[in-house]
């Protein structure tokens, strides 16, 4: 069981990439709808892998993400964009996304960087 955090403005895209976790897994979730209440909710929930939109109101996906990887080098940040510009993806990657995965998500590729990041969690 992991604990995960789910960050995105959208009631939908959280519904839909909740429906791509294992069940059987009964992993903790917890979910934000913004860039500034992702961050506040990793410090206090510390989960073991958050997975986060780019476009949010506020603080959006890459300013978070930079915070958060400021109060945790080791944090397991998979984004999810529509937006697959390399330039984007690059970005992302700089400030130590894990992940990137397109919208809309697909459960075996969920899966598989969810997999991907647990283990890599488990290694260090």
């Amino acid at each position: 069981m992991a604990k995960i955090l789910i960050v995105d403005d959208s009631v939908v895209a959280r519904m839909s990439l909740k429906s791509c976790l294992p069940k059987e897994a009964g992993h903790e979730i917890t979910e934000g709808k913004d860039g500034a209440e992702g961050v506040a909710l990793y410090q206090s929930f510390s989960p073991d892998v958050t997975f986060m939109d780019l476009t949010m109101p506020g603080m959006d996906g890459i300013a978070a993400l930079a915070e958060i990887r400021t109060i945790d080098p080791t944090a397991r940040v998979i984004i999810l964009t529509a937006d697959i510009q390399r330039r984007t993806i690059e970005r992302v990657t700089e400030l130590g996304a894990f992940a990137v995965v397109k919208k809309p998500p697909v459960k075996e590729v969920v899966q598989a960087e969810l997999d991907r990041a647990l283990a890599a969690g488990a290694a260090s």
